[in-house]
């Protein structure tokens, strides 16, 4: 029996090695892009690793074999092996250079004629003059070109606008991943090539998570604002009998901000302000010394407590838990719009708004009194997006509690 069960146990490691290194190579995991940048590449790692280990558990359900692997002996190893391939990935890919000794990947540029050369570590330059002209048809030049970039991982070839169709050409028999530097394309910040009707076209936008991270992230919201609605609940009785019994009006201020997409969607917040003053719109920032806010209100805002509604709006999906902060239509910073002030603010909105966020765990809070106020914010917002993982959520949401008191906070 005891040999069976190793045997059992030696056949499930043994699936799941095998289906975690066919998901690795199907999501790219060892690509060399993603064994550039040490997040990512640990991101795709514990990506890889879950999948396999939901692969193997419908395996053993389909053969019903699900029985003879205690639940919390699997949950476990899956846990600790996450823990260990995330963090070995992310050491292997931060440290790559000196544990292999240099690059293991070469990267060439070759150089037609006065072309601008683009930003980067090329571990070769080549300046084609004469010997290397794609608008020569000549099996010898082809033959020169093809032993050049032989020993390369990838090509980029920087060259006049009138070249690119030779270059291109030239390039797509050498069997090199091969790119072409087009430098009046950084305004548009493509991120790749598709197609419509046969029609190449240019994406410039997909959105910062796929479908595994939009779901893991959805899964993360709902997990911890369920768990925060059933804790704090006596807490948010107490808030909505205090707001009430102080000041005539409503409990929850509803205010339209922007969201997902751009689209527009109903905040909830405590109501922290007199009726007469409360500003739908959102134009005129809150001060220190604001008339405007109740007793009661003072002290939710100080505390951040007037937030705590939006939990709601965590569980109907409006919101996620992190994310960059919603504003209200009329907001404005130095007298202007805040999409008047920065035309990169659009951006921010290609995921769901959040609770709270980089930007406010640096302390970016408060009235816009300046451009630089929004200008901040906003830099976080993008640099969040850019970088996203679950870990960096749960980061910033046990550095929130650090700034739940702040100055900015009224």
């Amino acid at each position: 029996m005891a040999l069976a069960g190793h045997t059992r146990w030696g056949v499930a490691i043994a699936t799941l090695v095998a289906v975690y290194f066919i998901t690795s190579f199907s999501i790219r995991a060892y690509d060399q892009d993603n064994l550039q940048n040490p997040r990512y590449a640990a991101s795709q790692g514990a990506k890889a690793l879950l999948l396999s280990v939901c692969a193997v558990i419908l395996l053993a359900f389909v053969f019903q074999a699900s029985e003879d692997f205690p639940r919390a002996v699997m949950a476990l190893g899956a846990l600790t092996g996450t823990i260990l391939i995330v963090s070995a990935r992310y050491a292997f890919v931060r440290n790559m250079t000196s544990i292999i000794g240099g690059n293991p990947f070469t990267v060439m540029l070759l150089r037609d004629g006065q072309a601008p050369v683009p930003d980067g570590d090329f571990s070769q330059v080549v300046e084609t003059g004469d010997r290397f002209d794609p608008d020569l048809h000549d099996p010898i030049m082809y033959d020169r070109l093809a032993r050049l970039v032989a020993s390369a991982d990838r090509v980029v070839v920087a060259c006049p606008p009138e070249r690119r169709i030779a270059w291109a050409s030239a390039l797509k028999g050498t069997g090199v991943q091969s790119e072409i530097f087009v430098p009046e394309l950084s305004k548009l910040a493509p991120l790749g090539i598709s197609s419509c009707a046969n029609t190449p076209t240019m994406i410039v936008t997909v959105g910062p998570l796929g479908l595994f991270d939009r779901f893991l992230k959805r899964l993360f919201d709902i997990a911890v604002s369920g768990l925060a609605l059933f804790l704090l609940a006596p807490v948010l009785g107490i808030i909505a009998v205090a707001v009430k019994v102080t000041s005539p009006g409503p409990i929850l201020f509803r205010q339209v901000r922007i969201g997902w997409g751009n689209e527009m969607f109903h905040i909830l917040k405590f109501r922290s302000m007199y009726v007469e003053g409360s500003d739908g719109a959102g134009n005129r920032s809150a001060s220190r010394d604001d008339d405007r806010i109740t007793k009661v209100g003072r002290f939710i805002r100080m505390t951040s407590m007037d937030e705590l509604p939006q939990i709601i709006n965590v569980l109907k999906g409006d919101m996620s838990i992190v994310g960059p902060r919603p504003h209200a239509l009329g907001s404005r910073a130095a007298e202007k719009l805040f999409w008047e002030v920065d035309g990169r603010y659009w951006h921010r909105h290609s995921v769901k708004p959040g609770l709270t966020g980089l930007a406010q765990v640096r302390g970016f809070r408060g009235a816009t009194v300046i451009e630089d106020d929004l200008r901040n914010r906003l830099q976080a917002d993008l640099e969040y997006l850019e970088h996203w993982s679950i870990w960096r959520d749960l980061r910033i949401v046990l550095q929130t509690f650090q700034v739940l008191l702040h100055r900015n906070a009224y």
